[in-house]
């Protein structure tokens, strides 16, 4: 098609284009067109001036000399007088000192923009000693430095220095939107690849207290996270540097980044710890407020004690011998960990007692065996009600890791049924014949259908009502149109809406992925939400700051061994009467385990879902404990003792940490 003719010319347009034109082609055309333009302003300004003033001289070569004068005290090019030889002259210097000014701000101006795009940009070397250092970014980021931070709450000057790929601005808005003032511990971003050795010396990490290497954005990127190990290890050397602690999401990269770690490393693994938590939060509800609890820095968390007097003392007398901590095991001398050992078990020699408490100075030995009262009545045990219908809504990568934590914990007989979108990943691998599952681990029928959760008519369909429990999962970020928890949500307010009309409650545990949205998920009487990422990086942020935690925690997760359980109140003591909290201690001793805290309904205080958590609780303390109490202790999971899934898994954190 034709193009249309342009119209007539202006004059104004045509000196505009050869202006720009004329500027374009160089540096020295800008200079003469400035020069032209400074003298067409002083010159006739200067005139003016000169034949306007009464005392000018009243002869042309006078007043031109005047207007000379003038126009050169403006321009700065001196104002000498007399032969034109001496004027040349003077105008020659003039001119050198304004090029030799001029080229000095130009210097000077030009190396201190660049230093501050420098320094935006984060390319400046951090010389710190005894700091923690984050490489990547990722939803991890903001609950691991902000743990970090709380961990340092008691020193005096401390750094929290964070390495990625982004704007080190942005990253420091984002990061101080996030945590707000953080007291004596600075925060230092720098911006560049963590895969590569140069900027990674931008950190200092030779000189740092620990590394954490936080998981990539996507389950591709793990080979990321091994690059970022490998380029890590070139830094520090074999033998050299702090401990580093990784996390992978794909368990297909745990081997390879434990290599690249070497042997000071320690890898986690963030999918099956997500889809793990999911589980225990589907199979007794509550757990996740406590192991909240337990991993954050704000209240009681596990340590390592040094105890050498304990050595030769019975276990069983070692959980009424300190005041002020909360006794859960052992850790042996050669590094093997036992939670909740049997009572009659000998505190060998190098032995340390892992204890709930408030920091790692805290325990005080001493012997609270007069604070237990004598044994009352208590009510039977009526066994535990652990459910056996599992409806799960959604599919994502940690499925598969959520459906065979669920084989291997749910009691024989359980039924998990599967509805997945059109639009999710296909679940993959098939349902197991029962004949490849190991022993034990055939006791849950896995069904799977296709169903869209965010229509009502569909979960109508699906008779939410005749399950026991609902999980609920959110789609991977790279799968969803936008982010994974507004799917969440629309189905969480579906199933609340069909349970009111319906008249029935059943417990729900939904995946979020953001912890801001814990606040909106409308969720109901014993429903909880469970925020994968925030409770990896705070195992993370755990397992930095003791290395030996990274055992303990595995064994807490593992399929088999010891497990967090909340039993009721009655099984201890006597309800509707006071009771210290040393006789819970003995009454849970007496039945082989271990009791670290409690959970009351009804407080005022309590954060979400109606529940406290109160952890190593002081032996002397009195409380009238009611029917609706629970008592958080460890025990030993006897239908998983053994399993090969445990053992392998508490190994493997072993080797990690040797």
């Amino acid at each position: 098609m034709e193009g249309q003719r342009r119209g007539p010319v202006s004059l104004r347009e045509r000196m505009r284009y050869r202006f720009d034109n004329t500027l374009a082609r160089s540096t020295g055309r800008l200079v003469g067109w400035l020069a032209v333009t400074c003298l067409g302003i002083v010159v006739p300004a200067s005139a003016l001036l000169v034949w306007t003033d009464p005392s000018a001289p009243r002869s042309l070569s006078g007043r031109l000399i005047a207007v000379w004068r003038v126009s050169a005290e403006t321009l700065r090019l001196g104002a000498v007088t007399g032969a034109p030889l001496r004027m040349l002259l003077g105008v020659l210097l003039g001119l050198m000192a304004l090029l030799y000014v001029s080229t000095l701000i130009g210097v000077i101006t030009t190396g201190l923009t660049d230093r501050l795009t420098e320094l935006r940009r984060g390319r400046s070397t951090v010389v710190e000693a005894g700091h923690s250092v984050v490489l990547g970014w990722s939803e991890q980021v903001f609950t691991v430095v902000g743990e970090l931070v709380a961990a340092r709450a008691g020193q005096r000057w401390g750094a929290v220095v964070v390495l990625a790929d982004r704007d080190k601005t942005e990253m420091e808005e984002a990061l101080a939107a996030a945590l707000g003032p953080t007291g004596t511990t600075r925060l230092i971003c720098r911006s560049g690849s963590t895969a590569d050795p140069e900027a990674l010396g931008l950190v200092s990490p030779a000189s740092a207290r620990t590394v954490l290497v936080l998981p990539a954005a996507e389950t591709a990127g793990d080979t990321e996270t091994v690059r970022t190990l490998l380029a890590l290890r070139a830094v520090l050397g074999e033998h050299a540097g702090p401990p580093v602690v990784a996390c992978v999401r794909d368990e297909r990269y745990r081997v390879a980044a434990r290599l690249a770690a070497g042997p000071r490393g320690i890898v986690l693994e963030s999918d099956r710890t997500a889809a793990g938590l999911i589980a225990h939060s589907a199979l007794h509800p509550g757990l996740t407020a406590v192991l909240r609890e337990l991993l954050d820095f704000a209240g009681d968390e596990f340590y390592l004690a040094a105890a050498p007097e304990l050595a030769g003392r019975r276990f069983g007398d070692v959980l009424l011998d300190c005041a002020t901590a909360a006794v859960a095991g052992l850790v042996r001398a050669d590094g093997t960990v036992l939670l909740n050992p049997p009572p009659e078990t000998v505190v060998a020699p190098g032995d340390r007692p892992v204890v709930v408490a408030p920091d790692e100075d805290t325990p005080r030995w001493e012997d609270c065996r007069d604070l237990v009262e004598p044994p009352a009545p208590t009510e039977p045990d009526a066994g535990a009600a652990e459910p056996s219908r599992f409806l799960l809504l959604g599919w994502n990568r940690r499925a598969p890791h959520l459906v065979d934590q669920l084989r291997r914990r749910a009691r024989p007989g359980a039924v998990l049924h599967v509805v997945t979108d059109a639009a999710d990943a296909a679940p993959t691998p098939p349902v197991p014949e029962p004949r490849r599952e190991p022993a034990g681990f055939d006791g849950l029928a896995v069904t799977f259908s296709t169903a869209d959760p965010t229509d009502p008519s569909s979960l109508r369909a699906l008779d939410p009502g005749s399950y026991e429990r609902i999980i609920v999962l959110g789609p991977d970020s790279g799968e969803a149109a936008g982010p994974p928890d507004h799917r969440t949500l629309i189905v969480l307010l579906i199933l609340r809406s069909l349970a009111q009309e319906a008249g029935y409650a059943v417990p729900v545990v939904a995946e979020l992925a953001d912890e801001r949205n814990r606040a909106l998920a409308p969720l109901g009487p014993d429903s909880e939400a469970v925020v994968g990422g925030q409770l990896t990086g705070l195992l993370m942020a755990q397992v930095s700051q003791n290395g030996h935690l990274a055992a303990v925690f595995e064994e807490l997760f593992a399929a088999g061994g010891s497990a967090l359980r909340l039993r009721p109140a009655h099984l201890y003591v006597p309800p509707g009467r006071p009771a210290s909290f040393a006789t819970v201690v003995a009454a849970a001793r007496d039945r082989s385990e271990c009791a670290i805290g409690y959970r009351c309904h009804g407080s005022a205080a309590v954060p979400a879902g109606g529940r406290q958590v109160r952890l190593n609780p002081a032996k002397a303390d009195l409380r009238v404990w009611s029917r609706t109490d629970e008592i958080v202790v460890v025990v030993t999971d006897g239908a998983a003792a053994g399993s090969a899934g445990g053992a392998g898994g508490s190994q493997a954190a072993r080797a990690d940490v040797s």
